[in-house]
């Protein structure tokens, strides 16, 4: 599904013109950014958890050469889905 389907299906589930269903996804993305970025955790019932979770530094191998690299250590988004998501998906 894309942005612009997901921005249908949004508008005809809430009733909504789809450029309000836009404007309002576009402000749930900005606002869990905005919370990941300081480093806090942000629960949505029934959908689940975004966090940040740190990854260590570590050593990888360029596949081309084969010659180890230091891959430095960064912080990635995390996603858990809550166990309504995980029941809905299987039925």
């Amino acid at each position: 599904m894309t942005k612009a389907e997901l921005v249908t299906n949004i508008a005809q589930q809430a009733g909504i013109s789809k450029k309000a269903a836009g404007m309002a996804l576009d402000a749930i993305v900005v606002a869990i950014q905005d919370v990941l970025k300081k480093g806090e955790r942000i629960r949505i019932a029934d959908l689940g958890s975004f966090s940040v979770v740190e990854r260590k530094a570590r050593q990888g191998v360029n596949p081309r050469t084969g010659k180890p690299i230091k891959i430095p250590s960064t912080k990635a988004p995390k996603f858990t889905a809550a166990k309504a998501l995980k029941d809905a998906v299987k039925k």
